[in-house]
């Protein structure tokens, strides 16, 4: 089993933080992340009742854990607790299929409540020199546009969605603005893609209460040489095309990189 990798996301809105590379998912096995999402909370995680995360820090990314497939409890605790008897998120069931990988994450929905979803990160090939650009929308936040040269390229992305495309491996810059707006919110923000891999960015915290920041995980796709990492949410709704981008900085590598001739793809969480 691999070694549980830890990345903590970028201080501030426009900063990016990149977790390490996560290795393709072991045959038979499930692949988690968790992210963490939710500011101002410390929690441990408990799975099945075990604990598995101590002191899980806001703006954590934790994985990848191997898993045998099945569904799994999760619930999320004061740090202080001395079991799950009193979760303060949860518990959720997380149905987990053979040869997949998915992000758990505990995060704010829109109006600012904490919850939690359940993403399926997409691992299917890319083409050659391209790679995939995932954006997800776990902030309390309202919808955004994503704009390329003053156009919305993106519209009217809201938590908890995501929007996803295959562009050519490169830096992308664009900016993000409040649905039906030019104005910028955040932005012009660089976002690296390399070929093979999916880079997943994530929009997280309030707007409300200016402390909205961006994750970034990266995952190995099927067929290309192993190298990323990826994390989750609480919705506990099994999101294969789950969240989107109120993630402003995060959005902006989207904007551009849908520019360069990817298509874009944008999934609503049931």
């Amino acid at each position: 089993m691999r070694t549980p990798i830890l990345a903590v996301a970028a201080a501030g809105a426009l900063g990016l933080a990149f977790a390490a590379p996560a290795a393709a998912v072991e045959p038979g096995q499930a692949e988690l992340f968790v992210l963490h999402g939710v500011p101002g909370l410390t929690v441990d995680v408990y799975v099945n009742g075990a604990l598995t995360l101590d002191d899980f820090a806001p703006g954590t990314l934790a994985g990848p854990l191997d898993l045998a497939p099945g569904t799994y409890s999760v619930a999320l605790t004061a740090s202080d607790a001395l079991d799950d008897s009193a979760p303060l998120l949860g518990p959720i069931d997380l149905p987990l299929a053979a040869d997949m990988s998915y992000t758990a994450v505990a995060h704010l929905d829109a109006d600012g409540n904490p919850t939690a979803n359940l993403f399926t990160n997409d691992l299917s090939s890319t083409a050659s020199g391209e790679g995939r650009l995932t954006v997800r929308h776990v902030a309390a936040a309202p919808a955004v546009d994503v704009l390329v040269g003053g156009s919305a390229l993106i519209s009217n992305l809201s938590n908890p969605d995501e929007a996803k495309m295959d562009v050519p491996a490169g830096t992308y810059s664009a900016t993000v603005a409040a649905t039906g707006t030019t104005a910028p919110v955040i932005g012009p923000a660089d976002v690296p893609v390399a070929a093979g891999q999916n880079t997943i960015v994530y929009a997280w915290g309030s707007l409300a209460d200016d402390n909205l920041d961006v994750a970034v995980q990266t995952i190995a796709v099927n067929g290309a040489m192993p190298t990323a990492v990826q994390a989750g949410t609480q919705g506990l709704a099994d999101t294969s095309n789950g969240a989107s981008a109120a993630t402003y900085g995060a959005l902006a590598g989207l904007v551009v990189l849908a520019a360069a001739g990817g298509a874009v793809v944008v999934a609503r969480r049931r």
